[in-house]
């Protein structure tokens, strides 16, 4: 585990840093109204947003860089080309946001509530660990390893027990991503690639895998159809101890 994904550890999630909003929804709509066309994006970085209601507003290119944004409500809002590095967004409610080219280094979205939002060619290295990603879109998204950038560790997206039945990931880039025990049945994985990506336990029944590049994806314990096995997996790691169905 990454220094990043480690710093959960020992944090008090009651605390007011970590549960209050030093900001109230009004607040945010008159910032959003005041602003002027060619105004620079708002910046809300390092900001406490915590149980925010934020849900249905626009909020592309904002600065949320290391904000706390710890069960705000963002659903059926905009935040395409957002910056949302280090931001901690746990248990957040993205449900059907738009989140098209944001920015996620190092954020923290652990069982945040995502089903039908739209990460399409957005930039994340974050833990999504548990997240709820149900028919979401991640097409042309990068979720694989930085590895230009490795002072806080291996930096990749982690999915790790995350479920995205019916998701998107067409085209999208995951190679050396954390894939462990992903709930994956029916998702799209199209032209996607998944190079030395740790797919350990996953669930990829009924997954469609036109044209994936897959060598050395680690299939350990995974579910995999037969036809899926024979063919377009035919050269991942570990195929004889997958569980073909």
């Amino acid at each position: 585990m990454s220094r990043a994904q480690e710093m959960l550890k020992g944090v008090d999630l009651s605390q007011p840093a970590y549960s209050a909003s030093e900001f109230s929804r009004e607040e945010i709509v008159t910032a959003l109204k005041s602003r002027k066309d060619n105004a620079a994006p708002l910046d809300f970085s390092g900001k406490s947003l915590n149980g925010a209601d934020l849900s249905g507003l626009d909020l592309s290119n904002v600065n949320f860089r290391a904000a706390r944004m710890v069960r705000t409500r963002l659903s059926g809002a905009r935040l395409d080309h957002a910056i949302l590095d280090q931001a901690w967004l746990l248990e957040a409610d993205l449900t059907g946001a738009s989140l098209i080219g944001a920015h996620f280094f190092a954020a923290q979205l652990q069982r945040a509530k995502a089903d039908g939002a739209d990460f399409s060619r957005a930039r994340i290295t974050a833990d999504l660990t548990g997240a709820s990603l149900r028919g979401a879109k991640f097409i042309e998204a990068n979720l694989s390893a930085d590895m230009k950038n490795q002072s806080m560790g291996l930096m990749r997206a982690v999915l790790s027990s995350a479920v995205a039945e019916g998701a998107n990931f067409t085209a999208a880039d995951l190679m050396n991503a954390d894939l462990r025990f992903l709930h994956a049945a029916g998702a799209d994985f199209s032209g996607a690639g998944l190079q030395g990506a740790n797919a350990a336990g996953a669930d990829f029944t009924g997954a469609r895998w036109d044209g994936v590049k897959a060598d050395a994806l680690d299939l350990d314990s995974a579910q995999v159809d037969a036809a899926a096995a024979q063919d377009a997996l035919k050269d991942a790691a570990n195929l004889d101890r997958a569980r073909i169905k």
